[in-house]
């Protein structure tokens, strides 16, 4: 009534193809001599020599077409038709390992001029969540880095134009529509609605889980996905098959409520559907027909059928529309819809149907829309976000705290446990190194010292491994928010840090109260205070290293065999298995960059130049009387500087700060570990290479499906004979 119009996004794309380079035949294998050649010939590419023959497989062959606003849209197509490459390319996700040609533009805007990832979302069919946060503190997370986007600010200029107008809006829809504008709550009502129409409102209350711990069913961690993108702002959705695991009926719920958020809130929704009933089917407006990288179909729902009859094809009655689609371009299933009588059936490729459309009535239309440029100036100022910054980094902060606060009380258990096992620890090694006693000291005695300072030493570096399962577990989330920028890595790594900072100081202190006195360390408060600031920093170390190893490895296995790699070196270097000078020269440099060096000499000096050790001589091997702390010292390889204390904490409080920094940046620059690539045969290389015939991919660039003319699990060569050879 008061003139405003809601922001509206139309996705174009012209000419777009889509190639990847794949191993042909054995050379594809995950081996590990591949994989060495593999990181050569990366190596070698990057100056430009290239070694080892690659196949170029084409996913997406010269596509165009739109997706307009306030329309459903459905992509159909077989498997292997290159849907998820589809959706990935227009939402700006497509892998950089894959080559792209052609142009995306949303309201014609091509992907360079704003930020894609905040004005799209593309849903993947994998469920990806934190298993111990409950549904609603899920979406609630989701809605919090998300924000409001311009929901404030039209509703500022719709109060205004309502106030000149004399109009008094309806109090409960003006009490909604203020409340869903609030940005920073903690628990919105955006989330409340967004939970009601999803129907996970009797699980509100459920933990996600995940394979240790029960949670909520496959269909509404399903739903649950979905539900993360719509409490945000975002108005142009892809989404890859988000019915897989889910039945009809729940599947048509969905839809029928994504349905109303497109024609009511005028969203762009593009959305791929895994053989959908046909109830489901006809809440559609629109049809993108995908079959072999190519379009064979774009336009209205309701001229699908006609455009298939007049190239002689007829759906059966009682055939679902939706699968009559999928089979009518698969030269197995083709032949049983021929209709036309009056001439004999011949195969129709997937070229000829694409061409045929080009003259069909809609596709004119389509092509006529296309060679129209979009009007910029049309594009409304709140449609696309052209900031990644769209959430004040205040706000991220406190949600990112607030969650990593809630994730340590639910994994309660794990630190409690870990505080235990330190105190069964500690109680041991109190009766093992008793010498409360000792009235005589010697060297004898002193090495004894120096086997509890490097027991200490080991136990409290080994309490941080718990951080290595617990970020591994944590981290595919992780990669899911931060390529939604969501938040930057940091912003991740700060709470993680930070809030383990108080459990550290205890264990800390157990770990030192429990054994100091009872092993019969130096008796001074000032020696006790310093050896714990030693045990803090050695943990602060062990969890920062740990983390580190996490984000590197990014997989269990990796980290049991490359992190234990990195361990083994610094133990090796350390200098208590083998002593500094008794090092090589040309790894001398490995015993510098150890941390476990710094807190061995800063733990012995401590120790040993209290009074009760500088204060008795012994005689040295020339019959020269010296200090017991100094002979000590001496006779162990360490340092007698009494500065490396000092020396000691700054070395261990810098490979705190450069392991978390290492972590950081781990995750700000790395992806998640992707499938191996398939094996591709010889023969099928060739004639993928000779017909251009496409091949999905994952989203790491490798083919995820093998044969060049794959139809329902049978795979045949040009002669039509089987080729079920893989090399």
């Amino acid at each position: 009534r008061v003139g405003i119009e809601l922001p509206t996004v139309e996705v174009r794309f012209e000419r777009l193809t889509v190639q990847a380079r794949c191993h042909v035949g054995s050379r594809a294998l995950p081996t590990l001599l591949n994989s060495a050649r593999n990181i050569a010939e990366g190596a070698l590419g990057l100056l430009g020599v290239r070694l080892g023959r690659q196949a170029t497989l084409t996913i997406l062959k010269d596509v165009s077409g739109a997706v307009r606003p306030s329309r459903m849209t459905l992509l159909l197509g077989p498997p292997s038709s290159g849907k998820t490459t589809l959706l990935l390319a227009l939402a700006g996700k497509l892998d950089p390992s894959l080559r792209r040609a052609g142009e995306v533009a949303y309201n014609g805007f091509p992907l360079e001029e704003f930020v894609p990832q905040k004005t799209a979302a593309y849903i993947s069919q994998t469920d990806v969540h934190v298993g111990e946060m409950t549904v609603k503190e899920t979406l609630d997370f989701s809605a919090r880095c998300q924000g409001v986007g311009t929901k404030y600010d039209l509703l500022t200029e719709l109060a205004r134009r309502e106030k000149e107008a004399g109009i008094r809006p309806e109090p409960e829809v003006d009490l909604f529509m203020k409340a869903t504008s609030m940005e920073g709550v903690e628990s919105s009502l955006q989330t409340d609605y967004t939970l009601r129409i999803l129907g996970l409102d009797i699980c509100a209350d459920t933990i996600v889980g995940d394979q240790m711990q029960r949670g909520i069913s496959g269909g509404q961690k399903k739903r649950v996905t979905t539900g993360e993108m719509i409490v945000g702002p975002t108005k142009v959705l892809f989404m890859d098959e988000i019915s897989t695991g889910l039945d009809s009926s729940t599947t048509f719920q969905i839809v029928k409520c994504l349905q109303q958020i497109v024609h009511l809130g005028e969203a762009t929704i593009l959305m791929s559907l895994l053989q959908p009933a046909p109830e489901t089917f006809e809440l559609f407006d629109d049809i993108i027909l995908l079959s072999e990288g190519q379009i064979v179909y774009q336009g209205p729902r309701d001229f699908v059928l006609e455009f298939f009859e007049s190239c002689g094809f007829r759906c059966p009655e009682r055939k679902g529309t939706a699968d009559f689609l999928q089979e009518v371009t698969s030269k197995k299933d083709q032949e049983q819809y021929w209709a036309d009588k009056q001439r004999p059936y011949r195969y129709i490729s997937v070229s000829e149907f694409a061409q045929t459309f080009k003259r069909f009535h809609v596709g004119l239309e389509l092509e006529n829309h296309l060679s129209v440029p979009f009007d910029k100036s049309r594009s409304h100022q709140a449609a696309l976000v052209f900031s990644k910054h769209s959430v004040s980094t205040r706000e991220l902060l406190k949600a990112s705290f607030d969650k990593e606060w809630l994730l340590i009380k639910r994994n309660s258990f794990v630190y409690i446990f870990k505080t235990i096992q330190l105190i069964i620890v500690a109680l041991i090694a109190s009766t093992v190194f008793l010498r409360t006693q000792m009235h005589t000291r010697n060297l004898d005695d002193g090495f004894v010292y120096v086997g509890a300072l490097l027991f200490t030493l080991i136990v409290n570096m080994f309490n941080g491994f718990a951080e290595l399962p617990l970020t591994i577990t944590r981290l595919p989330v992780f990669f899911k928010h931060r390529d939604l920028l969501f938040y930057p890595a940091w912003i991740f790594t700060l709470p993680n840090v930070v809030l383990r900072i108080p459990f550290s100081i205890i264990e800390s202190i157990v770990w030192v109260v429990v054994t100091y006195y009872t092993m019969g360390f130096a008796p001074e408060a000032d020696r006790f205070f310093k050896q714990l600031l030693l045990v803090f920093l050695i943990q602060q170390m062990a969890g920062g290293l740990f983390r580190a190893i996490a984000g590197l490895c990014r997989s269990m296995i990796i980290a049991q065999t490359g992190g234990a790699l990195f361990l083994l070196i610094f133990f090796v270097l350390g200098g208590f298995l083998l002593p500094k000078d008794f090092i090589p020269k040309w790894w001398i440099w490995g015993y510098w960059i150890s941390p476990l060096v710094y807190g061995y000499n800063a733990l012995a000096v401590n120790e040993f130049y209290s009074p009760r050790w500088m204060d008795k001589f012994v005689m040295d091997k020339n019959g020269v009387p010296k200090r017991l702390g100094m002979a000590m010292l001496e006779g162990a390889n360490i340092f007698t500087d009494k500065n490396w204390f000092w020396i000691g904490a700054a070395g261990l409080l810098g490979f705190t700060i450069f392991f978390n920094v290492l972590f950081t940046l781990c995750l700000t620059y790395l992806n998640p570990l992707g499938k191996p690539q398939a094996v591709i045969s010889e023969e099928t290389a060739k004639e993928a290479e000779d017909n251009g015939l496409p091949r999905e991919t994952v989203s790491n660039g490798s083919t995820r499906r093998n044969g060049s003319t794959r139809r329902n699990g049978s795979m045949k060569s040009k002669d039509g004979s089987n080729n079920s050879k893989l090399f």
